[in-house]
């Protein structure tokens, strides 16, 4: 398994180099996602794709917003489920007892998702590969989306309090925040990929 360690300013560095890149796209993204996201059942779909957009933005491409009512996203749906409610079981009950191991097992299987949909494995080899990859990197993690959390929600506060127009900009920095961490997830959803499957090739190297 590839040993190299998440850097935390080269991860955010290539994060908004991905977020120029698809910045308009990220934007209506986010825009369509949040408005669709209170329709029963489509948003299953959206947020399926949601997903895979990260997975895409990943892999170096030019995300198409549209990837959120694909079809296809509901092919998967019942191990989608079982992963979710596996992860939904095992840690709830780590945050309501000991509020640190809740953290590290949300952290831990951040990035099963991702291969269930990328992948295609099965619910709990998608949580073993996390697991295993994100070993020895969770609190570097941690202290990114920390980090990066506290700076968007702070611009964010300081604008939604110009008298007026607060609200605007309030508006305008959730779906930018959106965005942003959906650049972010994409980076080390990159990283932690190569980790758990270091015999397939870099994004670089794919030739189509």
């Amino acid at each position: 398994m590839d040993t190299k360690k998440l850097d935390f300013m080269a991860t955010i560095t290539e994060a908004v180099e991905y977020g120029i890149k698809n910045v308009a796209s990220l934007i209506l993204m986010a825009i369509l996602y949040i408005v669709t996201i209170w329709i029963p059942y489509l948003n299953v779909g959206t947020t399926i794709g949601l997903y895979k957009g990260v997975v895409e933005i990943s892999k170096g491409k030019v995300l198409n917003p549209m990837i959120l009512f694909d079809k296809s996203n509901f092919e998967n749906i019942g191990n989608f489920f079982i992963l979710v409610g596996i992860m939904f079981v095992a840690i709830l009950p780590a945050y309501c007892m000991m509020l640190i191991p809740g953290i590290v097992l949300e952290i831990a299987w951040g990035f099963a998702i991702y291969f269930l949909i990328d992948k295609g494995l099965s619910p709990m080899e998608c949580m073993r590969k996390s697991y295993d990859a994100t070993y020895g990197e969770k609190w570097t993690i941690f202290f990114l989306l920390l980090a990066v959390s506290a700076l968007i929600f702070g611009v964010t506060g300081l604008l939604s309090m110009i008298p007026k127009i607060g609200w605007l900009f309030a508006f305008a920095g959730f779906v930018c925040a959106f965005a942003i961490m959906i650049s972010l997830q994409a980076v080390l959803y990159k990283h932690f990929s190569a980790k758990a499957f270091p015999e397939e090739k870099p994004v670089e190297e794919v030739t189509e």
